[in-house]
């Protein structure tokens, strides 16, 4: 019944997404009664995921991001 702090985390993140089951929040749940560290690091990364999403972080699209790979890697070589 007891998981380990790397299970805890890998359910956490899961938790994040709503991709976790009810018996793992459970189990997450009963783990950060007694594990203060995964508590901790829960509650920091939910702050940052709801930060992230208050942000409305754009991605860039394919096409820039291999133009300024490109543009990058040429750089690089014409510096050498």
């Amino acid at each position: 019944m007891l998981i380990s702090c790397t299970q805890a985390l890998e359910i956490c993140n899961k938790a994040q997404y709503d991709e976790a089951g009810s018996w793992q929040i459970f189990k997450l749940k009963l783990h950060h009664v007694y594990c203060r560290n995964c508590k901790a690091h829960a509650g920091k990364n939910g702050k940052l995921t709801e930060l992230c999403s208050k942000a409305d972080l754009k991605c860039m699209d394919h096409q820039k991001k291999e133009k300024l790979k490109e543009e990058i890697e040429k750089k690089i070589t014409t510096d050498r």
